[in-house]
């Protein structure tokens, strides 16, 4: 069957999204006054040991919680300051979906933008300085996603953006690569290249507020920073940049600015993630790489969606989970996943590296037939014959 694309009704999708979201600030702000929380917009900064300036006011508590985030990080590319450039924060409000677009970086944000305009019809070119997309994760599971997402969009690896400058309406890239120099032209730029704390905009070190060398705020395994009374968590002190990482932290630091002779520890052991790009894909800890590097014994285990009989039913040829175990202690190093519902996929593994469960007890576990969750299945059962005791 041959599909076609006729056309997006790209102001409809923006609306629908932040027609949901954009509300929820003003909600938010009109429930916590409700419950008799004041409020304040304006900037905040330190002046001292537990003083902020908010606006044209000094406040001051014997407690301050710090979740103020994190922002777009602008790569020094010469002529990015005089180019009209998007960045996360303001691709998806766009009003017109362009022609082309170019991306700059190959992590998350750049896998996921470039899956959601590549399957408007937008012509997307993506700007990697390393030999893989998301080079993060594990190594097979980059190389199979790269090999995927090369199929609909054009990607210019082990490559340089040397500098950015107009070119009519639109904008022009001079990249360097493998094969030396070349300019690239697209309707719309997007900058892809992380986020960077906002602890400098708070200026915490008036308040005496170590940070790291990526000017994360430092924190004990409980949340406290080094200034007395004042916490912290989310974007501005853990490395993760996930929302699901740090409703998790503020449910902990809560109960423990709460309870300050039980307190709780971080849930920084373990942190899974998920790109939802094209494929999708779903890790939580170690990587094969991150094993051997560090010396760890394991064995590993790969096990293909098409191995299933939901997978063959999908005709899925690329699909695959990847495991990584202890061998002596039967626990699980690492988990990932790469196709439809991957994110699914490994939460069933994620709960049991989280409860401690062995390989075996984990493939134990009914797995209903013919769901996708059978490669989960078939990926544990091969960990047990691959080395582990009985």
């Amino acid at each position: 069957m041959d599909l076609r694309l006729d056309g997006v009704d790209w102001p409809a999708i923006r609306d629908r999204v932040f027609g949901r979201i954009d509300p929820l600030h003003d909600s938010a702000v009109h429930f916590r006054r409700g419950q008799g929380v004041d409020v304040y917009a304006d900037e905040a900064r330190f002046v001292g040991p537990r003083r902020l300036q908010v606006g044209d006011q000094e406040l001051t508590a014997d407690r301050i919680l710090l979740a103020a985030g994190s922002r777009v990080q602008l790569p020094p590319v010469p002529g990015l300051d005089e180019v009209p450039h998007h960045t996360s924060d303001t691709i998806m409000r766009i009003d017109a979906l362009p022609a082309s677009m170019l991306i700059l970086g190959g992590g998350f944000i750049a896998a996921e933008m470039g899956h959601v305009f590549s399957s408007f019809g937008v012509d997307v070119t993506v700007v990697q300085r390393g030999p893989r997309l998301i080079p993060a994760e594990d190594e097979q599971i980059a190389e199979r996603f790269t090999e995927v997402a090369g199929q609909t969009m054009t990607l210019r690896l082990s490559s340089n953006v040397v500098a950015v400058e107009r070119d009519g309406a639109g904008v022009a890239a001079i990249v360097e690569g493998p094969d030396g120099r070349s300019r690239v032209t697209a309707d719309l730029l997007l900058v892809a290249t992380g986020r960077q704390p906002n602890t400098d905009l708070l200026d915490v070190a008036a308040s005496g507020i170590d940070t790291d060398e990526h000017g994360h705020v430092v924190t004990d395994p409980y949340g406290a920073t080094t200034a007395p009374g004042v916490w912290a968590l989310g974007d501005l002190a853990n490395h993760f940049q996930l929302k699901h990482m740090a409703n998790a932290e503020a449910r902990v630091v809560s109960h423990n600015l709460t309870h300050p002779d039980d307190l709780r520890p971080l849930p920084t052991g373990i942190a899974p993630h998920a790109v939802f790009g094209d494929p999708q894909v779903a890790s939580v800890g170690l990587t094969q790489r991150q094993a051997e590097q560090s010396g760890v014994d394991h064995v590993a285990a790969v096990r293909h969606y098409s191995d299933t009989a939901y997978g063959w039913a999908l005709e899925d040829t690329t699909s695959f989970v990847k495991l990584i175990a202890d061998p002596s202690t039967r626990l699980l190093l690492g988990a990932h996943v790469i196709g439809p519902d991957a994110a699914v996929l490994l939460q069933p593994l994620l709960q049991g590296m989280m409860l401690g469960q062995t390989v075996e007890q984990m493939a134990q576990v009914l797995y209903v037939h013919p769901a996708l969750s059978e490669v989960v299945e078939q990926a544990l059962l091969a960990l047990a014959d691959q080395g582990l005791p009985a």
